[in-house]
């Protein structure tokens, strides 16, 4: 199977040990092939912003198709059990590209970027721990434990995107975490239908039970007035980490800062449709259409110009 069409559901495929570091050939099939899983795949803006200096498309790439997988193999699988026995062989995977060694054509990918940009092993590392949690833990008590699942699922994406343009420092990672888990929130909020699919709950049994809702009147889709008190509050949560990360689009390159802040704008316009359908996420999931992504982009373009 050539590499370029190589999915995350054929983790089984193994690249044989003899190709790693030794084949030209094989490096570029497995640059060619992060390029086009992260150009084939949907996500409410694109992975890699036109706008971003045209040497740093690949690296976003390489990262990119590195979340990917580990998102499918948490994902896509359909057995809790089996996912953590990809998730570790994934981790395995990634202990051997900092150890200097790679054979699967992700990580072939990906050994350069982290070497260029000197990038830890934290950040991938924890991303694997949240899908980890994910196969595990299906209820949260309180937003300071929604938080903390943020912590490894959401914020370090925002840290590996610093490194990539050459910053950092403990303080933009602090504002980015701040907009990275308000996108992870507003994902939540706008998926309630479908994580209740996955036998998930990201909404605080807390919070539920503070406005008279449980766990159970979710999987039941009874949408009411105690239902939507949940979601407002839920919602003022998110917008209020999204105001706390604006500031980072005034201390970083104005090309990053407009992409930043037309995640943030995103992000916000979903919660502001989740509003205008009173809250039901029960039974309509609410999307950006490309009329308001236009607008979105029409109302952040202003960043790039002189100043």
């Amino acid at each position: 199977m050539p590499v370029a069409h190589l999915q995350p559901k054929d983790y089984i495929r193994q690249i044989p040990p003899e190709s790693v570091g030794l084949a030209p050939r094989f490096e570029t099939e497995a640059l060619e092939y992060t390029r086009w899983l992260a150009t084939h795949h949907y996500e409410n803006f694109h992975v890699v912003s036109l706008l971003l200096p045209k040497h740093l498309h690949q690296d976003f790439y390489n990262v990119y198709a590195y979340c990917r997988w580990a998102d499918d193999l948490g994902d896509e699988i359909g057995d809790p059990a089996e996912s953590l026995r990809l998730l570790a062989w994934w981790r395995s995977e990634l202990e051997a590209m900092f150890n200097g060694e790679a054979a699967h054509p992700v990580f072939v990918a990906l050994k350069g970027t982290a070497e260029r940009y000197r990038i830890p092993i934290e950040p991938f590392d924890r991303l694997i721990r949240a899908f980890e949690q994910d196969q595990i833990v299906g209820r949260y008590q309180t937003m300071d434990d929604v938080f903390g699942y943020c912590v490894n699922s959401a914020n370090p994406v925002g840290h590996l995107v610093l490194y990539l343009c050459g910053y950092r420092d403990s303080e933009r990672q602090r504002l980015s975490d701040y907009t990275c888990t308000a996108l992870q929130l507003a994902n939540h909020w706008q998926d309630v239908s479908i994580d209740l699919e996955k036998n998930r709950v990201y909404l605080p049994i807390d919070l539920l039970a503070k406005h008279g809702c449980s766990v159970e009147q979710l999987f039941a889709r009874e949408h009411n007035h105690n239902f939507e008190a949940v979601m407002q509050e839920a919602i003022g949560i998110a917008e209020d980490l999204f105001i706390r990360g604006l500031p980072l689009v005034d201390i970083v390159d104005r090309r990053l800062a407009l992409d930043i802040e037309l995640f943030s704008r995103g992000g916000m316009k979903i919660l502001e449709k989740i509003r205008s359908q009173r809250y039901n996420v029960l039974e309509r999931r609410p999307c950006i259409s490309k009329a308001e992504r236009v607008g979105i982009f029409l109302r952040c373009l202003p960043r790039l110009l002189p100043l």
